[in-house]
């Protein structure tokens, strides 16, 4: 006999239904979302119903509510005074809950009902895999994960500085044949030179200052300066007051920037040190340094959690939906809304590395490239990292090293 216990999980309380194998409601109770709350609940179940039914396990879910449902979860994995009843722990996509619910006929919206329909959910059983990792990939998760919001922030932040840059000089990026995040072309602008100081400033000053600030990385520093003054004469100008506000936007975007550059820097240092208690094989893969394996392994963990490399990529959310009905089978179908975004942007950024390192991969890239007349780069990669994951699954599975196949494109 199981026991299933359905726990509705807020940032106040946890609302909680046990339930047994026939699908009869044993209990209902709701305790504060904080340690003593959980304590409470672990006793409960213990003293009230496992050791009065003799359970042969206990299941325990709750749906993945952001930060909310990660402390109740750990705890109830890491009860010692639970490991005898064989306690499974599941933090399970609130996507399954809310689909399941739809087979019930006008239930209402309660936390009550919400925690019953969970513990009826682990009781239909067909759920594969906990969601629960071992401290070391958690610890490593967390990293990896501010690291992907640090990445697109940092994204964002260049967005609007290039908007910035277009009002201060129109021409600048059409002329202008070097990095604009680059050192040396961030403190130009940090100098706050009108236009029309740039257009006067002496061609070998202006060589010299770029030399200077970019520690002599630039081949031909004076055919740099001559194309910033060619940009700064065919842009349009700007009112004293508009400009004003122009340079002070840049001046505090380009801080920004740097200062999310820095964090990036010491993010993966610290990434870096983590991952090297963590044995893997994945950095035998041409392309894939600490960072990107750091970010797969985080999401994976444990890859006895999947059964293949099809629910690995299901999980990724790298697979492609069905449409057919009687004899028509659509061609053109769309990537599952669902899956562990995380793992899909490692797994895509590692891809697009590898096949510029990989002879391999980048002959698949290029053969999926040239099949299609649009969205090529997207479909490509997409593919190429399905592909990856199969050579991620086997390596992670095995044990191996990675070994290119000549002529391998499939």
């Amino acid at each position: 006999m199981k026991l299933y216990v359905g726990i509705d999980v807020s940032s106040r309380d946890l609302a909680t239904c046990i339930m047994d194998h026939e699908g009869n409601t044993c209990a209902r109770f709701k305790v504060d979302n904080h340690l003593l709350g959980a304590t409470f609940l672990r006793d409960q179940i213990l003293l009230l119903w496992a050791n009065k039914r003799k359970p042969t396990e206990i299941l325990i879910g709750m749906e993945a509510t952001s930060v909310y449902s990660w402390h109740p979860a750990m705890f109830f994995h890491q009860q010692e005074a639970l490991q005898a009843w064989n306690v499974k722990v599941f933090t399970i996509n609130p996507k399954l809950i809310r689909k399941f619910k739809e087979a019930y006929v006008d239930l209402e919206k309660t936390d009550d009902i919400d925690a019953w329909i969970i513990a009826d959910r682990l009781r239909f059983g067909r759920l594969k895999m906990t969601a629960v990792l071992k401290e070391q990939f958690l610890a490593l998760q967390r990293l990896t994960r501010m690291r992907y919001h640090l990445v697109h922030q940092l994204t964002r932040e260049k967005q609007y500085f290039l908007q910035h840059l277009f009002y201060k000089c129109s021409s600048f990026t059409q002329e202008v044949d070097s990095s604009i995040f680059g050192h040396a072309i961030l403190e130009l602008l940090l100098e706050s030179w009108s236009l029309d100081d740039i257009c006067q400033m002496d061609v070998k000053q202006l060589a010299d200052f770029l030399r200077q600030k970019g520690r002599n990385r630039f081949a031909d520093p004076e055919c740099i300066a001559k194309s910033i003054q060619k940009a700064a004469r065919s842009s349009y100008r700007l009112s004293k007051c508009v400009e004003d506000s122009i340079d002070l936007l840049l001046g505090l975007s380009i801080q920004s920037i740097r200062s999310l550059q820095s964090q990036l820097k010491e993010l993966d240092k610290a990434i870096t040190r983590h991952l090297e208690g963590i044995p893997n094989t994945l950095q035998t893969i041409p392309g894939i340094g600490p960072v990107y394996t750091a970010g797969i392994l985080a999401e994976i963990g444990q890859i006895e959690r999947f059964h293949n490399q099809a629910a690995l990529a299901k999980y990724a959310g790298l697979t492609w939906s069905k449409h057919q009905s009687g004899r028509f089978q659509a061609e053109d179908t769309s990537l599952i809304r669902s899956g562990n975004r995380y793992l899909r942007y490692y797994l895509v950024e590692a891809a697009n590395s590898v096949q510029r390192h990989d002879a391999t991969f980048r002959a698949y890239y290029r053969k999926k490239y040239e099949e299609v007349p649009k969205h090529q780069h997207k479909r490509a990669l997409v593919l190429t990292a399905r592909k990856l994951v199969r050579v991620i699954d086997a390596l992670l599975r095995n044990g191996q090293i990675y070994t290119p196949r000549k002529g391998e494109d499939r």
